[in-house]
């Protein structure tokens, strides 16, 4: 089965909107794109000053692993320095189909 992540967070203070969305293409052309078992990502900005990234795996296992290397990313690391840590919250989905 395939894996949903939603990862949902505000910017920190006094982030830079531009900043942030160039780290975020540089982690969706960059990082992502080496990740083979990795299908899709797309953010999203909210009304309210939330942002959501949503990115599909093709298992458990898959987003697990990516999970371990990902924090050790430099390109994640320019991406984190935009949001609010405490402000995370993320989940997992298996797909039903």
């Amino acid at each position: 089965m395939a894996v949903i992540e939603t990862h949902t967070f505000r910017l920190a203070d006094g982030a830079d909107v531009d900043g942030f969305l160039d780290a975020d293409r540089r982690v969706q052309t960059e990082l992502m794109l080496r990740k083979p078992t990795f299908l899709r990502r797309t953010t999203a900005r909210g009304g309210n000053g939330d942002w959501l990234v949503v990115v599909l795996w093709a298992s458990e296992a898959d987003a697990e692993a990516s999970r371990v290397h990902f924090a050790d990313d430099p390109l994640n690391a320019a991406f984190m320095s935009f949001v609010d840590e405490a402000a995370i919250t993320s989940r997992r989905y298996e797909t039903l189909d």
